[in-house]
């Protein structure tokens, strides 16, 4: 698989392969970016586990999974933390500002190569920036938003967006589904 230098929207998004939550007893299986050929991907990069906004926005995503699901999409976390640091995250309540009930895994980006790949690395810190990705069923990115670490997504935005690509048309400004397209 051919290697990207940086993620171009039109073009092939970058390959992928890391370990995730996916098991989270052994913590040993990987995501790659083959194992969601033929359906959407959410792809999303978020600072730190065990922060203060991050939460936010992985609950939020995991609250409307299920819409997500009836889109075609699947969805999957980002950052340069530990697939154990996942885990621990994974477990604690949400009173104790844990995400424990995400319906997703996490990926570890602990190599810093993915978030690099994907224009969203602060070097200096070792984190990404709050980056999110549309990539269609052909592994093409579609849709690139990066935002400073202090202002999270909107879960509203993401899905309309998804919508708009899916409809395969052109979406003016302020459309919403069900909307005409132009």
């Amino acid at each position: 698989m051919e290697l990207y230098e940086y993620a171009k929207v039109g073009e092939p998004a970058p390959y992928f392969e890391m370990l995730s939550t996916k098991n989270m007893e052994t913590l040993q299986e990987t995501v790659s970016l083959d194992d969601y050929k033929g359906r959407w991907l959410i792809l999303f990069f978020y600072p730190y586990d065990f922060t203060f906004v991050c939460p936010t926005e992985i609950l939020a995503l995991s609250d409307r999974y299920e819409e997500f699901q009836e889109l075609d999409t699947d969805i999957l976390g980002v950052s340069t933390d530990s697939v154990f640091s996942h885990r621990a995250w994974l477990q604690t309540p949400i009173s104790e500002n844990g995400i424990e009930g995400t319906k997703y895994p996490l990926a570890s980006d602990n190599t810093h190569v993915v978030a690099e790949a994907y224009g969203v690395l602060v070097e200096e810190e070792g984190a990404a920036l709050r980056g999110l990705f549309i990539i269609d069923p052909e592994g093409i990115l579609q849709y690139s938003v990066v935002h400073n670490m202090n202002i999270g997504r909107s879960v509203d935005e993401t899905l309309r967006v998804l919508e708009g690509l899916q409809a395969g048309g052109l979406c003016g400004a302020n459309w919403e589904p069900g909307q005409d397209l132009l």
